[in-house]
């Protein structure tokens, strides 16, 4: 898709947060002079303050729009890339949260970089995101996706919980945890990392498997192909306590028994960078790593 596709934009801030209004304002006026046809997101309309604007819900900004520009932290992305996965919308992110690896544009230079990417300056990156869903005795009773990670965890208890894990359909370990987590490589650099996984460079085809506080140090993170299927068995033997959640975001409680299986989803996300993005830098700045030689 280029630039000049990019004639009706979806705006979609951080649900409920007034700190975002003044740049949505300011993002929705630049787009109107630019002549684009600007679809509010309907969540994000408390934010607005006497402004006229065209609302819209999720589905409806999917599929009318060319390019969703979103503004909030990682988090309000997450939530974005997930409700429009299915409808092919490239994702712009203006950071007004704390980390920002997926929302990496500042908001003190948000329209001059619009203006870049209106005119064609700009580099797409595609992302796959997980399928998730949970089968019980034998059907399916709850579906999610996530752009992150999925998480089998406890909950409400101080003992870990016990799950067996299968890939392809082959028995790998049973694990005595305080949970499992499958991360997309997008997800390598959140929970995964906090639980010792490895950063997995984005545009990788893997999954990362990694215990939470395993029983046995010899529980390690395992990294698999991105089109294996993983799946999770909340084992007999433990308590029903725990659950599964998608991106932190979105969760469901499990019974012994249930099946949790994590794979690839088809459709991808396109996420739009400015020309300069250069993941390893941001991972420099957000994970406070030495400065960069001065010779390169």
């Amino acid at each position: 898709m280029t630039a000049s596709h990019f004639q009706t934009i979806g705006l979609i801030g951080k649900y409920a947060d007034p700190s975002v209004s003044d740049a949505l304002m300011t993002m929705h006026s630049y787009l109107c002079k630019q002549h684009r046809k600007v679809l509010v997101d309907k969540d994000t309309v408390p934010l607005f303050k006497g402004e006229s604007i065209e609302t819209c819900d999720r589905r409806e900004l999917g599929e009318r729009c060319d390019l969703a520009i979103v503004i909030g932290g990682d988090g309000t992305l997450l939530n974005t890339a997930r409700s429009l996965a299915d409808y092919d919308v490239p994702l712009v992110g203006i950071n007004l949260g704390h980390l920002g690896f997926l929302t990496d544009i500042t908001p003190t230079v948000m329209c001059e970089s619009l203006e870049q990417i209106l005119t064609g300056e700009y580099q797409t990156e595609e992302r796959f995101l997980i399928d998730c869903s949970v089968e019980r005795k034998g059907k399916t009773i709850t579906l999610g996706a996530a752009f992150n990670e999925v998480v089998v965890y406890k909950w409400n208890i101080s003992q870990m919980i016990e799950l067996e894990t299968y890939i392809d359909g082959k028995f790998v370990n049973k694990l005595r945890a305080d949970g499992l987590i499958v991360a997309t490589p997008t997800g390598s650099t959140a929970y995964a990392l906090s639980a010792g996984g490895p950063i997995v460079a984005p545009g990788l085809e893997t999954m990362i498997i990694v215990p939470i506080s395993p029983h046995s140090m010899s529980n390690r993170p395992l990294v698999v192909g991105s089109h294996s299927e993983v799946e999770i068995v909340v084992s007999a033997t433990t308590h029903d306590h725990s659950r599964v959640t998608c991106d932190g975001q979105v969760n469901f409680e499990l019974e012994i028994g249930d099946r949790v299986i994590a794979k690839r989803k088809k459709k991808t996300i396109k996420l739009i960078h400015l020309h300069h993005h250069n993941h390893f830098e941001l991972l420099r700045a957000k994970l406070h790593w030495a400065e960069a030689p001065h010779n390169i």
